[in-house]
């Protein structure tokens, strides 16, 4: 269907592709990968023709049509009605309704036979194009990425860029063209939204390039995978994790080529050495030369993975309980987005709130953070620092700093050494560390402000979509850092993979009311499948109040005595917890004690502070073993009493 043959194109004299070659089957699904500024959005502007390449061809069939979505069109605006905008993927069949408009009007005066048989063929065209279900079918396509049936008949103009790129991207579905190119078109779905695309992806008749940074995304929609590096396009045939055993597999192979190759040219290189001066052998040593210098190098493996290898730290720890929501509730006019809804943040929790966009997940981050107004029933906890990260925070950053400079005043005692430490993770390496904030792009931006969070020795952090404008590696080295955070934290993303990765408790907002599953989204993702396949499925475990179970009979002993040893081993665990916090905070001071060097100049106190530590490490074991003694008699006679 498109053939891309021996492509070259450069940028100011930089080649971002050398002889690559790539073709397209009809019903192919790819997945185009690579680091960012490796030319993935270039290379789909040249099959579309709006860049042409310095050398090489493109060449597609004639019946080959191309529908692009692009973030250049985040910028488009229509006083149509979004509605009308979706509808105009309709060109031929809009045209025969003009022309039937056009007919009718005429035959008010006009009866002639001529004229009734051209509008039966007329309409006979229009049923054969299924004009009489366009409209419900853009409607299903909006509303299928997130509209709302009212928000149908609105002006275009009226929305954000984000939700004008959904009314593009649902013309272009609606088009259906042979080739449908789509550039990080989940950067502005949300979940709900990225997984109504997947299911229309899987079952589309064209062929499909799409360039995405979600993972998840990839897996569920592509059958291929071409990895764009070194200047050339490579194929993998399978989807994005098959890509990434399979390229481990091949840097191996070429990693061996590589060693067995250089072992042989030490190995010629020493006998041209050792018989050059000779002349008997001269023969022999001008034909390895020779042979060298023919010889096709197999190149070193370079590995672009980035391993998080220290911790991120903070100087206090805070108390059980971080945040407590009590019956909150929160309104913008007639828009309800939380009604007496009660929640509460532990100590080390990790917390991923999820849904579609317009629930309000990042209004209940503000209220969390403590930043909303007007809102009672919330309560902070004891020792709580919090850093808060938001895409508004990229506008924060001192355009005129370098990146080191801006790191150094993210109120963190680190040294230069460790900050490049730091930024080295996040792959700002050697002199890029020098440049300016001004010359960043989106997602660098985005490094550097989740860097300044992450050393801001905050024990609590609230993360707003911290994956968007992150490449693949960045998503990875974000997911290796909050694993290695003994924190706390809530994130608010709509990448699955991230989530996967991060969280153990799992926050949804559903009829205004905070709603918790208290396990992975691996594990919730199972029991929400449960729930579709089987309405009358066992519910998730939730924040909000649960209606009373019945009590037992009074007359009832066994039951009396059950009460009684629950609220026994209740009040244990309690006192077991507020010794565990005291033993806590004690071996945080000893840990400070011991990290002070001049301490050891005094043996006696040196050797004392260490028995110390000691005791309480044993006195904490033995609480922690205690403590889920006391949980698990605890569940068991919850259950009993149930």
């Amino acid at each position: 269907m498109l053939s891309i043959s021996n492509l070259s194109y450069f940028i100011g004299g930089r080649p971002l592709y050398e002889n690559a070659n790539l073709h397209i089957k009809p019903k192919d699904k790819i997945g185009l990968v690579g680091q960012n500024g490796t030319g993935k959005s270039t290379l789909l502007k040249i099959i579309n023709g709006d860049y042409q390449p310095s050398s090489g061809e493109v060449q597609k069939a004639k019946d080959c049509t191309i529908g692009f979505l692009n973030q250049d069109l985040l910028s488009y605006q229509s006083d149509d009605s979004i509605l009308n905008v979706a509808l105009a993927a309709f060109k031929e069949t809009l045209a025969l309704q003009d022309e039937i408009d056009e007919v009718l009007k005429k035959m008010e005066t006009d009866y002639s036979e001529e004229i009734i048989n051209r509008l039966a063929f007329l309409q006979e065209r229009f049923e054969a194009n299924e004009g009489y279900t366009i409209k419900a079918k853009a409607e299903e396509v909006l509303e299928g990425i997130g509209f709302k049936s009212a928000d149908l008949n609105k002006p275009l103009r009226t929305f954000s860029g984000g939700w004008r790129m959904r009314v593009m991207l649902a013309k272009l579905l609606l088009e259906k063209p042979s080739l449908l190119m789509l550039d990080e078109p989940t950067n502005h779905l949300d979940l709900p939204s990225i997984e109504w695309v997947e299911n229309y992806m899987k079952n589309y008749e064209g062929a499909v390039i799409v360039v995405s940074h979600d993972q998840t995304f990839l897996d569920n929609c592509i059958s291929s995978t071409v990895e764009v590096a070194s200047n050339t396009l490579t194929l993998y045939a399978g989807n994005y994790s098959f890509y990434k055993e399979e390229k481990v597999e091949r840097m191996e192979i070429q990693q061996n080529a590589y060693d067995n190759q250089q072992q042989m040219i030490k190995q010629t290189e020493k006998f041209i050495e050792r018989f050059r001066a000779k002349a008997t052998k001269s023969n022999q040593v001008q034909s390895r030369i020779k042979a060298l210098d023919r010889l096709e190098r197999v190149h070193e493996v370079v590995s672009d993975e980035v391993s998080v290898n220290f911790k991120f730290k903070f100087s206090k720890q805070s108390g059980r309980d971080v945040v407590t929501l009590d019956n909150i509730s929160k309104a913008y006019g007639d828009n309800v987005i939380l009604k007496n809804t009660t929640a509460r943040i532990e100590r080390g929790d990790k917390i991923a709130l999820i849904g579609a966009n317009g629930k309000g997940k990042s209004t209940l981050l503000r209220i969390i953070d403590g930043s909303e107004k007007d809102i009672k029933g919330r309560t902070e906890g004891y020792n709580v620092v919090k850093s808060f990260f938001a895409q508004h925070q990229l506008e924060a950053l001192t355009l005129d700093n370098e990146i080191l400079q801006e790191m150094a005043q993210a109120g963190s005692a680190k040294s230069e050494m460790e900050l490049r430490g730091v930024l080295g993770c996040f792959l700002f390496t050697n002199e890029e560390v020098f440049k300016k904030i001004k010359v960043l792009s989106g997602g660098e931006k985005s490094r550097v402000a989740l860097a300044k969070t992450l050393i801001s020795e905050s024990n609590f952090l609230l993360l707003d979509e911290p994956t968007n404008h992150l490449d693949f590696q960045s998503v990875n080295i974000l997911i290796q850092a909050l694993q290695q955070y003994e924190g706390t934290f809530v994130t608010v993303s709509h990448d699955r993979h991230f989530i996967r990765g991060v969280a153990n408790k799992i926050w949804y907002i559903e009829n205004h009311e905070i709603k918790e599953y208290l396990g992975t989204y691996a594990e919730y993702e199972e029991w929400r499948a449960r729930q579709v396949a089987a309405p009358l499925a066992s519910a998730p475990k939730e924040t909000k109040k649960e209606q009373p179970k019945p009590k037992a009979p009074v007359n009832n002993p066994e039951a009396q005595l059950a009460k009684k040893e629950l609220r026994k081993l209740e009040e244990e665990l309690d006192r077991v917890e507020k010794e565990v916090e005291k033993l806590e905070e004690k071996k945080l001071d000893l840990e400070r004690k011991m990290a002070d060097p001049d301490l050891y100049s005094r043996e006696e106190e040196a050797q004392e502070v260490q028995e110390n530590y000691q005791s309480i490490q044993a006195k904490l074991l033995g609480f922690n073993e205690q403590w889920e003694v006391l949980v698990d008699k605890i569940s068991n006679l919850q259950e009993v009493l149930s």
